[in-house]
């Protein structure tokens, strides 16, 4: 099973990859980050819409609120500014998240209803919050590969050298190097 260290690490790791993923496509035009390169959802654009996406149905299922979703594969936002700022805030929400979620919370059972699948699942819960972080780390790989085929290289992206540090008491964060 997982543990809250663990949420804290993945999240403070999402952040400072989507910070370098959208700093990276920000340097593309709107046409080359929305030209289909063959990938799962086309383009770096929709990849990037759908990591946000995913995140949102994951985490609305953890905290119980109600993210802005619509059906699979079709983007959120068409606007890059736009995506980049929904992302931020995503970001934001599954970091907080994060730094509350305890052992116990984690140790239960998710029951959720999948409009994918189309029917109800029951599953451990920390099971579901390893998806969510396993899910962005696929995807974000996605994006990385699509982000080279225009010419872009995102740098390193490997967790032993993300920017990692302790706060105060003692929880996982973001930090300006790798202190951990």
């Amino acid at each position: 099973m997982i543990d809250p260290e663990y949420c804290q690490t993945f999240a403070a790791y999402n952040a400072w990859m989507n910070e370098k993923l959208y700093a990276c496509a920000a340097q593309l035009t709107d046409e080359e980050r929305k030209r289909d390169r063959g990938a799962f959802f086309r383009s770096l654009h929709s990849t990037l819409n759908h990591l946000l996406w995913a995140d949102r149905v994951w985490l609305g299922r953890f905290d119980g609120r109600t993210y802005e979703v619509g059906p699979i594969g079709v983007d959120l936002y068409d606007d890059f500014d736009h995506l980049r700022l929904a992302r931020v805030e995503m970001d934001a929400d599954i970091t907080a998240w994060a730094l509350q979620v305890t052992r116990e919370q984690l140790a239960g059972d998710l029951t959720w209803y999948s409009g994918v699948a189309k029917r109800e699942f029951t599953r451990p819960r920390w099971l579901c919050v390893a998806q969510m972080f396993n899910h962005q780390t696929h995807h974000r790989g996605q994006a990385t590969t699509l982000l080279k085929q225009a010419g872009i290289d995102p740098g390193i992206t490997d967790l032993p050298w993300a920017p990692l540090a302790r706060d105060a008491s003692g929880r996982i964060v973001l930090g300006d190097d790798y202190a951990l």
